[in-house]
């Protein structure tokens, strides 16, 4: 029988729970949130919603080991003209609380047409990162015709075997989470990005979650020809997951409207690591493909006839 996702104990939640408070205290005092819980197949998903504007909303899936606070250094540039929605990924450490199994990958994109569905959103941008990456691929090829545009961050394991080194040293971290090993790890895996004591201890606690979630692994050619929104596939030169080249080229191959782009000097946390170069690339991709208000206005008039 298949298994969900839960805290290893009462403890263990507590523990994550009290790091994810002290993690909120980073999001910027000028950006009001509305938190909310929504609905879904496989349980309830938390949705912090932020920002306005006019622009197409955006909605976020976050890396590994993170969840949706993990955004706070560049939500304003985000949420500067758009509502934005970042969520707790559904079975993985976060506010969102799983009830129905996830066996394969095809249910990401269930499970995210289920929140747009409880937002009452039609049609958005969609931005995933690492393993938000391999989510917002699967919901790419799933249910394209909900997404305005797809931004893939570090896509990696979305498109290519991520290297043995990294399951190992991954493996090892969550064997002997020392502050010392968390070190070592960020500094191989994410060169020149310093986290604050918020966000390493958040991450250390998300260790007291036991996921049971299909784990990445590569999207077929048929699934990646099946995303036909246009979509942004970007990955650092000296990222340690998978081969930069390999996967900006599989992207081109098979995603029919794709942009790829190799940040020379960039690990594999590029957009942390280089914001101020990423960002923008990022919003202008985005804000390419806003409708106009007055075309929005039309297509849902005429859904509704």
């Amino acid at each position: 029988m298949a298994k969900i996702g839960q805290f290893k104990n009462d403890r263990a939640r507590e523990r994550y729970l009290r790091a994810y408070d002290e993690l909120e205290k980073l999001w910027p005092a000028a950006l009001p949130v509305t938190e909310l819980d929504v609905e879904t197949s496989f349980g309830t998903t938390h949705v912090r919603k932020c920002g306005g504007g006019q622009g197409i909303p955006l909605v976020l899936i976050h890396p590994i080991s993170g969840n949706s606070l993990g955004w706070h250094r560049f939500i304003e540039e985000f949420a500067g003209d758009r509502v934005v929605y970042a969520l707790d990924t559904i079975g993985t450490a976060g506010k969102s609380v799983q009830t129905a199994p996830m066996t394969t990958g095809a249910d990401y994109a269930a499970w995210v047409d289920d929140v747009l569905t409880g937002l009452g959103l039609e049609r958005v941008h969609l931005l995933g990162y690492s393993e938000g990456a391999w989510h917002g691929a699967l919901v790419g090829a799933g249910i394209s015709h909900r997404l305005a545009s797809l931004t893939l961050g570090e896509p990696g394991a979305a498109v290519s075997k991520v290297r043995k080194s990294i399951l190992f040293k991954i493996l090892w971290l969550a064997i002997r989470p020392t502050d010392k090993n968390f070190a070592k790890f960020n500094a191989w895996m994410s060169p020149g990005l310093v986290l604050t004591d918020s966000e390493t201890t958040c991450s250390k606690a998300s260790l007291g979650y036991l996921r049971r979630t299909p784990w990445q692994s590569p999207l077929t050619d048929a699934e990646l020809q099946s995303i036909k929104a246009p979509t942004y596939a970007f990955f650092g030169s000296e990222t340690v997951l998978a081969d930069p080249e390999a996967g900006a080229k599989r992207i081109s191959d098979n995603v029919p409207h794709a942009e790829t782009e190799i940040f020379p000097r960039g690990g594999h946390s590029l957009l942390w690591q280089m914001p101020e170069t990423v960002v923008p690339r990022i919003m202008r991709f985005i804000r390419s493909h806003d409708e106009p208000v007055a075309a929005r206005s039309r297509g849902a008039e005429g859904q509704s006839d």
